[in-house]
């Protein structure tokens, strides 16, 4: 395959740069304690400061996959499968969950919003960051709004986050791992304050697993 056609292929969403696959447990948000197998996506430009997974952000140290090759190992561990990044919507996501779907699977993504809202999901968590706001179409499209908690400022953004959501979008404050043991304690205060919003915890870091 040349370079050109393999450009073209990745264009079409038929080759996606895979990072790494996993099932585990759903540790965030709505779907927390779920079992899922997890397809993450390399390439993001987004570049959060506090990213964990900061080896994503590049699209070419991750090799071009085969959505049906993607699927078919999805499929055997889970009717869960969630679509993670970096940022996915930076790809075309319709072929990817045109097979997962006809596969009779539950589709849900994990994003920013930055980019085009590709795919069919299930379940669309938003975690906008305020480099790249979320497109129109997550806002009115989103099941869960998850805003991480790094700082007091950030308790303003998520306010003006919520604001631009659909009615039914269930709201998050998550803290920061980093920072946690101080944000924490703010979190729930303002929880306390403001009960439209949930606390969520990254709890498979506090189970010890991905």
């Amino acid at each position: 395959m040349t370079r050109r056609e393999r450009q073209e292929l990745i264009d079409k969403g038929l080759l996606l740069p895979l990072m790494e696959e996993f099932y585990t447990i759903q540790g965030e948000g709505f779907h927390k304690g779920t079992a899922a197998y997890f397809v993450r996506i390399g390439g993001c430009d987004v570049g959060c400061h506090w990213c964990d997974v900061k080896e994503s952000w590049l699209a070419e140290l991750h090799p071009p996959t085969a959505t049906e090759k993607i699927v078919d190992n999805a499929v055997k561990y889970s009717n869960t499968i969630i679509v993670t990044g970096g940022e996915p919507l930076t790809w075309d996501m319709g072929p990817l969950t045109a097979q997962l779907k006809a596969k009779g699977v539950q589709t849900h993504i994990e994003t920013s919003g930055a980019y085009k809202l590709t795919g069919e999901w299930d379940w669309i968590c938003l975690s906008p960051k305020k480099m790249k706001l979320p497109t129109k179409e997550v806002y009115e499209k989103a099941h869960e709004l998850k805003c991480i908690i790094y700082n007091n400022d950030d308790f303003k953004f998520a306010e003006e986050q919520a604001e631009k959501v659909n009615g039914d979008c269930i709201l998050y404050l998550q803290p920061e791992w980093s920072k946690r043991d101080k944000v924490i304690p703010k979190i729930v205060d303002y929880v306390m304050d403001h009960p439209k919003w949930k606390v969520s915890l990254q709890t498979h870091k506090y189970l010890n697993i991905p």
